[in-house]
């Protein structure tokens, strides 16, 4: 078991250092990070908005039920809703929605090229297929998901900040400054470099999976399956050692 995971780990390894390798041409490669920023990233600001404007407004409401204490401030409402979309949802929640997503299409996407020869044949031809597959996949992925998280972050709180309007749970003035009470800016920067050591570990991760992919379509879905559930549990592990160094 434990010669098994290490040689998992060594060929992960070698794999990164191949998709890292110095480019041939620079252009194709910029073409390519802009088609897979737009498949892998701005395909997924609907899943993510929808996802966080509710997820704010549940947090609202769940806040101040439990702040029903008349001696304690309602404006702690806001400021505990601000630092749970900060501190954990915007990053942690918002990767694990993204391995599914983002995990299964970069998984079945080189799983299908390798079990079609297309992979095979780029190799003959000379061609560094790992570079060029999954270079710009991962460079993307890394690379503009912080947006992600900040737009994950502003709906989440338009959201609440909608629940509050509609509802009068808490007066108005109060949710707001409770977003502007005590704000740390530094946690901004910890959720962003989350987020994107998240989506490398989903994007090298499942990228992995699916290149050296076998056994025709039941062995792509295999692998993207596996892809997905050692990625949530990486980004379950990252995030407790992550936290651990940056915060304490």
């Amino acid at each position: 078991m434990k010669s098994k995971l290490f040689a998992s780990i060594g060929a992960w390894w070698l794999f990164v250092c191949q998709v890292f390798r110095k480019p041939e041409r620079f252009g194709i490669y910029w073409r390519q990070f802009v088609k897979e920023a737009d498949k892998l990233i701005l395909s997924s600001i609907l899943l993510v908005g929808v996802v966080s404007l509710f997820i704010g407004g549940v947090l609202v409401i769940q806040t101040a039920s439990n702040l029903e204490n008349p001696f304690i401030d309602k404006m702690y409402v806001g400021y505990m809703v601000r630092e749970s979309l900060i501190l954990e949802f915007c990053s942690t929640m918002i990767a694990l929605i993204l391995a599914g997503k983002m995990g299964s299409n970069i998984a079945s996407e080189l799983g299908s090229m390798r079990i079609t020869e297309q992979i095979d044949a780029m190799d003959m031809m000379g061609v560094n297929s790992a570079a060029f597959l999954v270079q710009p996949k991962v460079i993307a992925a890394v690379v503009l998901s912080p947006f992600l998280m900040l737009l994950s972050l502003a709906l989440g709180i338009l959201g609440g900040f909608l629940v509050v309007y509609m509802t009068e749970i808490i007066p108005l003035a109060s949710y707001i400054e409770g977003l502007k009470f005590c704000y740390n800016g530094f946690y901004v920067f910890y959720s962003c470099f989350k987020i994107s050591l998240f989506c490398f570990l989903i994007s090298s991760i499942s990228a992995f999976k699916g290149y050296y992919a076998t056994g025709g379509s039941q062995g792509v879905g295999y692998n993207s399956t596996r892809a997905i559930i050692v990625t949530s549990i990486l980004i379950l592990l990252s995030d407790l050692i992550v936290t651990q160094v940056m915060l304490y």
